[in-house]
């Protein structure tokens, strides 16, 4: 799973591609789709006493998308890139395969028993 919750994204493909940067709200089946901030938006149109809307009418929201649709954005490049792991004693981490900056960490490396 290359990306998680809270990461910066560049959407590549589709009707929202090339626009500036956005944060991933939720990631769905095993990292297979993710819930973008502002991509994806659908209309749906409610009858009349629904809990979400009583007045009814149409209510925006966003739908998930193919994380293959979207790159990890890199502060340092200013653009989406392609993300790799590398290991150190204590810790893993992600990291840009262009600029080799790191991207976070992913968590502590397992003690050896």
């Amino acid at each position: 799973m290359r990306m998680r919750k809270g990461d910066m994204v560049v959407v590549i493909t589709g009707d929202d591609a090339g626009k500036t940067p956005r944060k991933v709200v939720r990631v769905l089946d095993g990292g297979e789709r993710i819930l973008v901030e502002g991509v994806n938006r659908v209309y749906k149109h409610v009858k009349k006493g629904h809990p979400s809307s009583p007045q009814g009418g149409r209510i925006s929201r966003e739908l998930p998308i193919s994380s293959s649709n979207a790159m990890v954005y890199c502060a340092h490049c200013t653009k989406g890139v392609r993300v790799g792991t590398r290991v150190s004693e204590q810790s893993r981490e992600r990291y840009c395969k262009v600029c080799k900056g790191s991207l976070g960490v992913i968590g502590r490396q397992k003690a050896d028993a």
